[in-house]
């Protein structure tokens, strides 16, 4: 895989080298001229999405084999003379591309409303002074000075930090912060390695940092995960399944017709015989193919995503809906997906009588509006601050500071108060209980029985200790020393509270859930227990081990392990290329660190908040913050997917039946059975109840497990039900034949069209018709509509004159109600043995 972080070569480099390499120096900065000949050179720094238009969402439409089949079936008829046939034929194309277009491009614009355009800006040093610019105009050389609560705008290599530390989550996953030094790093690979590099779209947390701009754009560690999931190719398991069906259709009717072909060819005489015959079949052709497919697939589609929209999820892309059910394994970040992302204090254990926050709060900076609080700990010790205390706590002045070292594993602060200096030290247990005095091993017992249960549970531990002292401005490192120990402190990042009802209705619907997570492996093993995916809090795989593994190893990792930690955007990128090997996959994620996995995965979902580039890359947006929407999402995708197998099964059965069935007809009667105009009619009447499948009820038992287009069971169940299907079509023309042309026409017309009907009750359940979940009340009323046409329109002056059509007589009408019921009887009775079978052989 293309190498995605190129700013990770200057991590080696000191202060003196990049300043040669850039031409600049920190006092002073770039230049104006050199400014712009490198804005010239570079460009913005922007990233660059690819705009998407209505020509765009337009042309999608056509991206269908069936779309083609029909507009060359339409051409094809119009040469031939069969204007209504071929008009019939565009209508049907106008009105699926009409429907999805709709549907697309107002998602589209949905999405584009999601966008906020504001102007950022950063601060940097240019011809020797400080000036506050737009992140755009920044080039690779500028002097660039970051704060708390400011975005990252390129990928810099800081020469200078005072107790800097960033949150990289939206690169690497991790919530908790990254301390930043300027020591030399040779050799490292991985972004949350880089201690001297702050990266494009991280935030600065606390501190400060003066840094030299090393990549801008598309060039940056965000920009290259940008590009790497542009260029990612998706190919959904709803398009396979589509090509699937149509290659399926296609072999059919292309090998019948071929035979057709040259036996009429033997058998015709004359060359109006055979050019009547070449109409006829176009005719045939037009009722065997399901041209109301595309149709009916963007109905329910359609359907779904109106469902969808009423929980706020924007669908980008129709066919992800279908491929939502399809899902058998769900990828998620854990950060901001399953958890909040925002720490908050879990327990406190205390060596003196509450005032352990009290001092923690003392060693952090009280938040204003020019400087909030940023760094999640913070957040979390500030949020259960009593009015009444903040008056006491703003009484002490700062007057010093260590900050966080990550060598020291602490920070101390020195703070003037009425009553003297204080020297509050907050940082990691066996580092703050090195300089306290009088801890009886009692006492140490305790704290170290309460770390081992915290961090079991994935918390993290801060020590707090202190002292008083006689001097403001003291050397704070001389003063570390027989100090108290006040307490500890323990923080969690908490799961939100859908996530485990989310995760329950996924395995209930069958989706194992793997989650993909930036996070260290004790956090994500605590993760884990919390949401019952784990047992056992140690099964948790990095992704430096997964890549480790050969390939038949790695296919065997994902199926053992449910959570992989510790994974950078490549090592996520091929974990869902490896599940896909054998499974559909889903993937929810929310910060440009998913992006690639988001365009590889079958379905890429993220939550409103995502970056834009997770936005772009991803098929479905949630407005809501809440797993149980993707899972309500997958049972809709279902619904959809039950909804296009009733149609295919019951469309495919009836007109193959048929088509055979008036095929050797045509050879054994002498003349056409049935006119072109009248299969094309037939075809109609049949296919709007059909249609109407798109929002029709579905059985709960089609709704417990992930289902994909099983070729073999939809050739099978349309080729028992086809045979069946023509061996009644077979009855009704022995029975019509002896009465001439037009009563044959007539009456197999309306028998066709009554058994077509019938078939959709049946085949809409693997069970009795008669006893499953009801039709919907358009499935219902189109289908009585249908039969009323069929029934009346032979009596009509239309009926007689457009489709040559003539009355039957009651006696034929008693043959073919009886023969109905008949059918079926023995459709009910096929179905019911066909689907035993199958039962058993699973």
């Amino acid at each position: 895989m293309t190498e995605i972080n190129p700013s990770l070569v200057f991590a080696s480099k000191t202060q003196s080298e990049l300043e040669k390499d850039f031409d600049v120096k920190k006092e002073t900065g770039l230049s104006s001229d050199t400014i712009l000949q490198r804005q010239k050179k570079y460009g913005k720094n922007i990233l660059e999405n690819k705009k998407i238009t209505g020509w765009h969402i337009l042309l999608r439409q056509f991206a269908s084999p069936f779309m083609y089949l029909l507009l060359g079936a339409a051409i094809l008829s119009y040469f031939l003379g069969e204007k209504i046939d071929s008009l019939m034929i565009i209508l049907f194309i106008v009105l699926n591309t009409s429907l999805g277009f709709y549907q697309e491009f107002k998602s589209e614009n949905i999405l584009k409303a999601l966008k906020v355009f504001l102007k950022s800006y950063t601060i940097v040093r240019r011809d020797g002074v400080e000036k506050r610019i737009e992140k755009s105009d920044l080039v690779p050389g500028d002097v660039v000075i970051v704060e708390p609560g400011d975005i990252i705008p390129a990928d810099i290599r800081l020469i200078e930090v005072q107790g800097l530390e960033i949150n990289e989550s939206v690169l690497t996953g991790e919530a908790e912060g990254v301390t930043k030094d300027t020591t030399l790093q040779p050799k490292i690979k991985q972004i949350y390695e880089a201690k001297n590099i702050a990266f494009a779209g991280s935030t600065v947390s606390s501190g400060r940092g003066i840094g030299i701009v090393v990549e801008t754009g598309l060039h940056t560690a965000f920009g290259k995960i940008s590009k790497l999931s542009s260029e990612t190719v998706r190919v959904s398991s709803f398009e396979i399944g589509m090509r699937k069906v149509s290659n399926l259709i296609l072999k059919i009717v292309g090998i019948t017709f071929v035979f057709i072909f040259f036996l009429k060819l033997g058998f015709s005489h004359t060359q109006s015989d055979f050019f009547e015959f070449i109409i006829f079949s176009i005719a045939l052709a037009v009722s065997v193919i399901p041209e109301g497919l595309p149709l009916v697939v963007t109905f329910t589609l359609s359907h779904g995503a109106k469902r969808l929209a009423k929980s706020n999820v924007v669908v980008k892309r129709l066919s992800s809906i279908e491929d939502l059910g399809s899902i058998e394994v769900l990828c998620s970040d854990k950060t901001g997906t399953l958890t909040e992302n925002k720490m908050r204090i879990a327990n406190i254990l205390e060596n003196t009588k509450n005032n352990t926050l009290f001092f923690a709060r003392l060693g952090s900076v009280m938040p204003t509006r020019e400087q909030p609080v940023v760094n999640p700990f913070d957040e979390a010790i500030f949020a259960g601050i009593k009015k009444t205390e903040i008056k006491t706590i703003q009484s002490y002045i700062k007057r010093t500071e260590l900050p966080f070292d990550p060598i020291r594993k602490r920070n101390a602060v020195v703070l003037e108060h009425k009553n003297g200096c204080e020297l509050v030290v907050r940082g990691a247990y066996e580092e703050v209980i090195k300089l306290c005095s009088k801890v009886s091993a009692k006492n140490q017992k305790e704290y170290k029985q309460f770390i081992f249960d915290q961090g079991k549970s994935g918390h993290r531990i801060l020590a707090l200790a202190h002292k008083s002292i006689t001097t403001k401005s003291c050397d704070i490192k001389s003063e570390e020393s027989g100090l108290e120990l006040v307490g500890l402190i323990s923080f969690y990042d908490p799961l939100k509270e859908s996530s485990l009802e989310a995760l329950e209705k996924a395995e209930a619907l069958g989706v194992k859930i793997k989650i993909l997570t930036g996070d260290s492996k004790e956090v994500s093993g605590a993760i884990g227990k919390q949401t019952g995916l784990l047992t056992d809090e140690t099964m948790v795989l990095t992704g430096e081990e997964f890549m480790a593994l050969s390939e038949p190893e790695q296919r065997e990792a994902v199926e053992k392990y449910t959570i992989f930690a510790r994974v950078s955007p490549e090592q996520k990128y091929a974990i869902i290329e490896t599940l896909q090997k054998k499974y559909t996959v889903g993937f929810l994620g929310e910060g440009i660190n998913d992006a690639p996995a988001l365009k590889v995965a079958h379905v890429g979902m993220v939550v409103s908040n995502a970056s834009d580039v997770a936005r772009e890359a991803a098929d479905i947006i949630l407005l809501q913050k809440s797993l149980s929407v993707i899972v309500d999402g997958i049972e809709e995708g279902r619904r959809v997917f039950a909804n296009n197998v009733k149609y295919l099964k019951a469309t495919m059965a009836s007109n193959f039946g048929n088509f055979y069935a008036v095929v050797v007809a045509s050879f054994l009667a002498g003349y056409l059975p049935m006119l072109p105009i009248q299969l094309l009619l037939l075809n109609l009447l049949s296919d709007f109840p059909m249609m109407s499948i798109a929002n029709d009820t579905v059985d709960k038992k089609e709704l417990e497990k992930p289902r994909q287009y099983n070729i073999k069971d939809i050739f099978l169940v349309c080729t028992i039900l086809g045979i069946i299907s023509t061996l009644f079509d077979f009855f009704f023309f022995g029975i019509f034949f002896q009465f001439g042309p037009d009563t044959l026409r007539s009456n197999w017309f309306i028998a066709s069209v009554l058994t077509e009907l019938a078939l959709i009750f049946s085949i809409r359940t693997k069970g009795s018709m008669f006893k499953t979940i009801r039709p919907s009340k358009m499935v219902f009323s189109l289908t009585i509509v249908a039969t009323v046409l069929t029934l009346t329109l032979p009596f009509t002056q239309i009926g007689h004159k457009v489709f040559s059509l003539h009355p039957p007589t009651m006696n034929q009408l008693i043959i073919i109600l009886s023969a109905l019921f008949v059918y079926i009887f023995c459709t009910e009775l096929a179905k019911r043995y066909y689907y035993k079978i199958e039962k058993e052989s699973e």
